[in-house]
């Protein structure tokens, strides 16, 4: 192997080592400490953490129920009531 093809060989495997790290949000600070990219806000990941806000009050209320002792609704009656609040 002459000096040239050990060059383009160099140059050839850090260009793919570059696009892997891009593929997968790897960026560099100013210091050259790496670190993963946040992914864009997209409509779809706006999506997601729409439908995790919603779960996560769903959870919230199912917990108040399973603990609450001292009130006069009965399960059913909440659920029914959680029921017809959600938009399916």
């Amino acid at each position: 192997m002459n000096p040239f093809e050990m060059v383009i060989g160099i140059v050839l495997i850090v260009t793919i080592g570059s696009v892997v790290r891009a593929k997968y949000g790897v960026r560099r600070d100013n210091k050259g400490n790496e670190f993963f990219a946040a992914p864009a806000d997209n409509a779809e990941t706006k999506a997601l953490q729409s439908e995790i806000r919603a779960l996560k009050d769903r959870i919230q209320v199912l917990e108040r129920i399973a603990t609450d002792h001292n009130r006069a609704v009965t399960l059913d009656e909440e659920i029914e009531r959680l029921r017809d609040r959600s938009p399916s």
